[in-house]
């Protein structure tokens, strides 16, 4: 079976990753606007740059939790792409290996002047490091107000589905939460949110098993739906 996987901010979560939608609109007491934006970086690339580094850094202190393993596991018995609007590694290192970034990776980096060539990056980033190329090194994060590159990949992805499942996120954000309606009529939806909230496309889905829990119980609890089914 074809399944694929949306994964936002709520998998990760419980493994102690910390998200601004949690913070009221703060995310590790910045604002959005401040460190995640084009204009952030215009304004102070030190401060972009420092933020960014810390994030990197917290990673080595959280693991990946029941739900990242359960997604990875079933990988072993079916097609699984997971399209996560997540920047940490959790999938990766939870097993799964199918795993595409909407909004880039914390553990990347890339020059201003070229979008296309990702680095590698496990250190952190200063102001006056370069690529190859000769430009500035930038974290590989698609900043709000960025275009969203991936998301031509992800379409295609979810069109040929025969399951989906939606896990920890508000589906408000978009392109990523427009995803969905690319699915097939006929392929059953799964969104595991402890507040699930329905969108347009959602509230289309005539096959739409909404799970109202965590990420950790809900998606042992989808992935037994998807096996009965």
């Amino acid at each position: 079976m074809n399944i694929v996987i949306l994964t936002g901010a709520g998998v990760s979560a419980e493994s102690g990753v910390r998200t601004f939608r949690d913070h009221d609109g703060l995310w590790e007491n910045h604002r959005i606007e401040d460190v995640a934006t084009p204009g952030a970086w215009h304004r102070n690339p030190e401060l972009v740059l420092r933020f960014y580094n810390e994030r990197r850094r917290q990673l080595a202190d959280v693991q990946p939790n029941a739900a990242h393993l359960a997604l990875a596991e079933l990988e072993q018995h079916h097609d699984v792409h997971i399209i996560t609007q997540n920047v940490d590694d959790l999938h990766e290192r939870a097993g799964s290996s199918r795993v595409l970034h909407l909004h880039g990776e914390l553990k990347k980096m890339r020059g201003l002047k070229n979008a296309t060539t990702v680095y590698d990056c496990d250190g952190d980033i200063a102001v006056g490091d370069k690529c190859p190329r000769g430009s500035q090194l930038r974290p590989h994060i698609v900043w709000f107000g960025e275009e969203v590159p991936a998301i031509e990949e992800a379409v295609p992805l979810v069109a040929a589905a025969d399951a989906v499942m939606i896990v920890g996120t508000s589906m408000q954000v978009y392109p990523a939460a427009g995803l969905v309606g690319y699915a097939p009529p006929e392929a059953p939806i799964y969104y595991v949110d402890p507040r699930p909230s329905l969108n347009y496309e959602l509230e289309r889905m005539p096959r739409l098993t909404v799970i109202a829990e965590p990420a950790t119980t809900g998606v042992p609890t989808a992935i037994e739906l998807l096996e009965r089914r």
